[in-house]
């Protein structure tokens, strides 16, 4: 399985040559650390001259950031589709959560990279990605705070809910292996299934795990 971004995912980067530093800057940062990897192992592992980073990204942090910023906002997307798709707010939680989840065992190593390097980024770029970070936390409150308003959710802090909910997806990128017995698509239906029961009102817990099951195909 493919768990670093393809060249043409990497969100109009252009051209072909800075796609195949974005991928090689996520394969070294993954494996060595932002601190360890040197601009010549990046240019090295893309097959071009270390000379020939320059030409596309001014810095080793601007690589950095380029790749963080793409993640986050494949990321945002995937909640903001949830989010602002039809059905009720179990639905649409159930809907963020699987795919979201999913996400990030799909592309488990650039997630590594976008998640766990915010503390190489520079002052203004680090502001740019929590903005991007606010928007989707801000999102997923919003759905939580639908349902608690429509009697579906029982949580009494929707702010500390929306967090342990994209912590618990995010973590996945940690511990996912493409080598495990879990496919992408069942840890997100998984996932979908934990966090409905955590949310759910009394008297709507049994319609829980139909929903966190209903969408698995999409």
């Amino acid at each position: 399985m493919q768990d670093v971004q393809e060249p043409a995912a990497w969100g109009g980067v252009e051209p072909e040559a800075a796609q195949r530093l974005l991928t090689a800057g996520v394969e070294a940062f993954a494996e060595r650390g932002y601190h360890a990897t040197t601009t010549r192992d990046i240019a090295g592992r893309a097959g071009m001259s270390p000379a020939a980073l320059y030409i596309h990204f001014r810095t080793k942090e601007e690589l950095l950031f380029r790749i963080s910023r793409v993640g986050h906002e494949r990321a945002r997307g995937v909640i903001a589709a949830a989010a602002e798709s039809e059905g009720t707010a179990g639905e649409r939680l159930a809907r963020a959560v699987r795919t979201f989840a999913r996400w990030h065992a799909e592309h488990h190593t650039t997630a590594r990279v976008v998640q766990y390097e915010l503390a190489a980024l520079g002052e203004e770029h680090y502001a740019e990605i929590v903005a991007l970070r606010r928007d989707i936390d801000r999102l997923v409150r919003g759905i939580i705070e639908d349902g608690v308003r429509d009697g579906e959710f029982a949580v009494a802090d929707v702010p500390g809910t929306a967090l342990a909910v994209l912590s618990l997806c995010v973590d996945v990128a940690r511990w996912f292996s493409a080598a495990g017995s879990r496919p992408p698509g069942e840890v997100g239906a998984l996932y979908a299934d934990l966090v409905g029961r955590m949310v759910a009102a009394p008297d709507a817990r049994g319609g829980q795990k139909e929903n966190a099951r209903g969408g698995q195909k999409e």
